[in-house]
């Protein structure tokens, strides 16, 4: 597992199978709180510091960036919804 820390999420290099091998990254939470916005959709493609979505903890908003280049494949959240340490948000393919 390879790590590296962006604003308000760690990414965690993996892969995925389909007809060709394709690196996907998953974007995790730093912290506690809720999903307070969505602002990507699944198809999306984004560079690096694009915002995917925005997280309120502690009365902040805390924004959590896309790592690098890629297309968002997978939204594993929903407005409202409470996220841990370490929950997966987003997956990107490159």
């Amino acid at each position: 597992m390879l790590g590296s820390r962006a604003a308000g999420c760690r990414i965690r290099m993996g892969r995925i199978e389909r007809r060709e091998r394709r690196l996907s990254i998953e974007v995790e939470s730093l912290i506690t709180g809720s999903v307070w916005k969505i602002k990507a959709a699944v198809g999306d493609q984004v560079e690096e510091e694009d915002v995917l979505l925005i997280i309120e903890s502690m009365k902040m908003e805390i924004p959590v960036e896309a790592p690098g280049r890629g297309r968002v494949t997978e939204i594993r959240v929903e407005e409202g919804q409470s996220v841990e340490e370490g929950d997966v948000l987003v997956i990107l393919a490159d």
